[in-house]
């Protein structure tokens, strides 16, 4: 019985994909910085959000193709968004985790000035 009771939540909790959502924070910084995320991109940003909820991390950086995010699993919120210009120079801290997602972006063969080098 309360095997099953644990599996049943368990099963409840691994399935559990919240939406992500932008701060407004973000958006700012988005529309400030002329930065375009696409659908697709933000997609598989949600489903790293959840992975990393699952393996217990809080707030991370993602680090894509010309854009670096602090996002939360607390409230699956993006904080805030860079491009990686400024992200270089940046000191991240308070983070538990980093995924580096480049190539999510990129037509395969293709790097990121459109060269098939």
């Amino acid at each position: 019985m309360i095997q099953s009771d644990f599996r049943q939540h368990f099963q409840i909790a691994v399935s559990t994909n919240e939406k992500l959502s932008i701060s407004k924070h973000a958006q700012l910084r988005m529309s400030q910085r002329n930065l375009e995320i696409a659908p697709k991109t933000w997609n598989k940003i949600a489903d790293k959000v959840n992975e990393a909820k699952k393996m217990g991390v809080t707030e991370f950086l993602i680090i894509i193709d010309n854009e670096a995010l602090i996002v939360s699993t607390k409230n699956n919120k993006v904080i805030t968004v860079m491009d990686r210009d400024v992200a270089t120079s940046q000191i991240f801290t308070n983070i538990n985790g980093t995924i580096i997602g480049w190539t999510w972006n990129r037509k395969p063969g293709l790097w990121n000035d459109g060269s098939s080098r």
